[in-house]
């Protein structure tokens, strides 16, 4: 932790007490006027760095974390390791220890006001005689939704919302999603050619991207509590979905075949390094089951096997962010059963041709233009030589 003083810019101007709720209606994020200071808005940054940590280890949690200030210095910090586990007020107030009267805390979300598997972090807050909270963004969560807040009012405390807000609700973009809609945040990723090939008329693919681009797939894997692929995937590519880093988790591998003609051997059946789930048909080639299962992959029958069945799955088993790898044929029909919402699309500049080279996108059952699926809140930025365009499926 870095004790040194950190003092606001001289400019900053003084703290402004509005608040911007979140707009639970969608997954857009606040457009409204800033709110802090300058050294408000370092701080809530720390706050975001800290969350971080646990990237990809929360679900069904927000990733969250908080720093204490005491006379322009930090004096505690945390962050929410993952479910079950204190909250990141609660290590923040730990390492702050008395000195935390008086003194000021930032946490990217609003501290929860009721009984969970941890006590409410609002009462430790108040207990703890901190005079000021500044919060990042309200908790989406009925179960908090302001509650928390109103808590620390009541207790006498002085609280700012919606400082970095927009930071805050994207790096909780799954989170907010599976709390509004009940099904995690649905994430399709493809890399494809100027042209928009992903692969040649033979099949290869290997590699569309550059390594760069690669790398920033990793991460995503990373941030990821399921990565999916459909059966031809296994077959043409044998791919291992894993973070490609000893030092980094790895989201569980799901294979959707509804027939399981799939290789009997393949990287994704050693689960050693990676768990693997296999989603298939009901009664679906029993041996190879068997056989999938003594090699450590877990194998789930369902009556109906469709995108937003195994959807409806991923929310029951907790999961917040499930990220889509596969196939056109596959992706189209999670686009159409409103199994994706956001959109990453890694383009290379090569141009490779083919008048039945594989796209990234099947058939939607679009005749017109003006039926194509538009996205919102683009975002375009260079990797390497690549461009990554992300976006949004309008709800």
């Amino acid at each position: 932790m870095d004790n040194s003083p950190i003092v606001a810019h001289p400019d900053a101007e003084a703290n402004k007490s509005q608040e911007n709720a979140i707009n639970t209606s969608t997954l857009g994020y606040s457009q409204s006027s800033e709110v802090g200071t300058d050294f408000d808005a370092r701080m809530m940054q720390r706050c975001l760095e800290l969350a971080r940590r646990a990237l990809g280890c929360t679900s069904p949690n927000p990733m969250v974390g908080a720093v204490i200030v005491k006379d322009g210095k930090i004096i505690g910090e945390g962050f929410h390791p993952k479910a079950g586990e204190p909250h990141a007020e609660v290590f923040a107030l730990r390492e702050a220890g008395e000195n935390a009267r008086g003194a000021t805390i930032y946490v990217s979300l609003e501290p929860c006001n009721h009984y969970g598997r941890t006590p409410p972090c609002s009462e430790a807050v108040i207990k703890a005689g901190l005079a000021k909270v500044v919060v990042g963004m309200v908790d989406p969560n009925p179960l908090v939704a302001g509650g928390g807040i109103a808590k620390l009012r009541s207790g006498g405390i002085e609280v700012i919302v919606g400082v970095e807000e927009a930071a805050c609700q994207k790096l909780n973009e799954g989170f907010i999603h599976r709390i509004l809609h009940r099904r995690p945040l649905g994430i399709l990723k493809y890399a494809m050619t100027l042209d928009g090939k992903i692969a040649t008329t033979t099949g290869h693919s290997a590699w569309v991207t550059s390594r760069d681009s690669r790398n920033a797939v990793y991460q995503v894997r990373v941030a990821s509590d399921a990565v999916v692929i459909g059966g031809n995937t296994v077959r043409k590519d044998n791919p291992y979905l894993t973070s490609h880093d000893q030092s980094a988790r790895n989201p569980l591998r799901v294979v959707m075949s509804r027939t399981l003609d799939l290789p009997v051997e393949a990287h994704l059946w050693q689960t050693e390094e990676a768990p693997t789930l296999v989603l298939t048909s009901t009664g679906a080639n029993p041996d190879f089951q068997a056989s999938l299962r003594r090699r450590g992959v877990e194998v789930i029958e369902m009556d109906l096997l469709t995108p937003d069945k195994a959807m409806a799955y991923f929310y029951e088993r907790g999961f917040c962010n499930v990220l889509w790898e596969c196939g056109g044929t596959l992706a189209a029909s999670a686009i159409k059963a409103g199994a994706v919402q956001k959109v990453l699309a890694f383009i290379a500049p090569k141009i490779i041709g083919g008048s039945v080279a594989p796209t990234p996108v099947g058939d939607l059952g679009l005749d017109t233009m003006t039926e194509a699926l538009s996205l919102e809140r683009v975002e375009m930025r260079f990797v390497g030589t690549d461009c990554l365009i992300e976006g949004y499926l309008p709800l």
